[in-house]
């Protein structure tokens, strides 16, 4: 994998073919059923969805296949171990940054007790 973290359209792509893939390693999908699993706000037109599909098979998520059915594209993925595990290192990431605030938290909480201890010592 060349990339560690994927950005916002990227990870929106992901979620939508891990969607669609419905636990195959293999399967089509066409733009258009990737455009209808996407969120509203992105604005995914069929070049966007290409290009980042292909960036995605580039970083080692899935094999892709562009190829044509009845003259409408159609893209063949077959998920590698990078994409089927794709919900779990998202879920850990998520769960890491929230470790990482509750520790921020804490360590604020004790900062101010403490402040307010040396206050109430040295008065």
């Amino acid at each position: 994998m060349i990339s560690d973290t994927l950005n916002r359209r990227e990870t929106e792509v992901m979620n939508a073919v891990y969607e669609l893939s419905q636990g195959k390693e293999r399967f089509l999908v066409s733009p258009y059923e990737l455009a209808a699993v996407l969120p509203a706000r992105g604005k995914y037109d069929e070049a966007a969805i290409g290009r980042t599909l292909r960036s995605l098979a580039l970083d080692g998520y899935f094999e892709l296949v562009e190829s044509e059915r009845k003259g409408e594209p159609v893209y063949v993925i077959h998920m590698r171990e990078e994409g089927l595990g794709f919900r779990r290192r998202d879920y850990q990431r998520k769960r890491s940054i929230c470790f990482r605030w509750a520790v921020a938290a804490v360590g604020a909480v004790i900062t101010f007790l403490v402040g307010i201890l040396l206050k109430v010592i040295f008065r």
